[in-house]
């Protein structure tokens, strides 16, 4: 199955990895590692460590940038990790670019200012302060968590100004690649939500910011490659198949889920930090019957 080739190190499947912690909530840093490695030996092309999954929010300076460097070094290619770059000021922000590229980082994943609503003189300020770092920057559009909107628009002018090469689209407005075709045409699309996989990928995406490889990465690299090939007959029931769990990446509960899923799947997934609470029972038994399913099916 021939799928697009990989051109860019932000291309092809690049996990946003769950963060094992231990029962007192420090961070496992050896289980991390193997976690990085195992995914890149299971097909994954890269991993996205201080993304929203690895619950880097609740991580300290430290912890942050050892993760980081923790992913480069067990990934064993630099260019195979984006560490995400968000914070509440462009200044932190930059100095967490400069970290990724002083770690041997490929790219970098940058959300807008998510302190408060930016208006497009900000956001385009934002991410040419970050570019500065001289790092590929992707940007990520969550207009839920951040209430800035990357619109096509929006990132045709981040683009024209040299400050992103690609976009994490996680809006699930299916329509948008076709308008960020037209109006930036040299601006990489990556699917943002694993529940649009084969929509965006079918829209022209030519990479995939994924969580739900971490409990799965067989099966879903398999889908992902199905649909880059546009074999349509196995792409389909497959996703099919993983969608009850796939649309778990779109609810607040997503990491708790996933790494519920992983668990299941013999992986380590554990407790996440407050203020994430434990799944309710309803939630648990929806993901564990899911992920079972799957599992019996012989998706792993």
């Amino acid at each position: 199955m021939n799928a697009r080739p990989r051109l860019r190190p932000w291309h092809g499947v690049m996990v946003a990895t769950a963060l094992p912690l231990r029962p007192d909530l420090s961070v496992d840093y050896d289980a991390y590692a193997e976690h990085v490695a195992w995914l890149i030996a299971q097909g994954c092309d890269g991993v996205v460590p201080n993304g929203s999954l690895g619950e880097y929010q609740t991580l300290d300076p430290e912890e942050r940038a050892r993760v980081v460097r923790v992913a480069v070094e067990a990934a064993g290619d630099g260019a195979r990790v984006m560490p995400g770059v968000a914070a509440y000021g462009s200044a932190e922000a930059r100095r967490w670019a400069d970290q990724a590229a002083e770690a041997g980082a490929g790219s970098v994943l940058l959300l807008p200012p998510n302190a408060y609503r930016a208006d497009e003189r900000a956001v385009r300020a934002h991410y040419a302060e970050v570019a500065r770092a001289g790092l590929p920057v992707v940007a990520y559009n969550n207009p839920y968590d951040t209430r800035v909107d990357l619109t096509p628009g929006l990132l045709a002018a981040l683009h024209g100004d040299g400050s992103v090469v690609a976009v994490k689209e996680f809006s699930g407005d299916v329509r948008r690649p076709y308008e960020i075709a037209e109006l930036a045409p040299g601006l990489d699309l990556l699917i943002g939500a694993d529940d649009v996989l084969l929509e965006l990928s079918l829209a022209g995406a030519v990479g995939w910011i994924a969580g739900y490889p971490n409990a799965l990465p067989a099966a879903t690299c398999a889908l992902y490659h199905a649909v880059a090939a546009r074999d349509l007959d196995a792409a389909l029931p497959l996703y099919r198949t993983l969608h009850p769990l796939l649309r778990w990446d779109s609810k607040p509960e997503f990491v708790q889920a996933i790494k519920a899923s992983m668990d299941l799947a013999g992986r380590h997934g554990g407790p996440t930090r407050p203020p994430r609470a434990p799944l309710t029972d309803e939630q648990a038994a929806a993901v564990r019957a899911a992920t079972e399913k799957a599992l019996a099916e012989g998706l792993a």
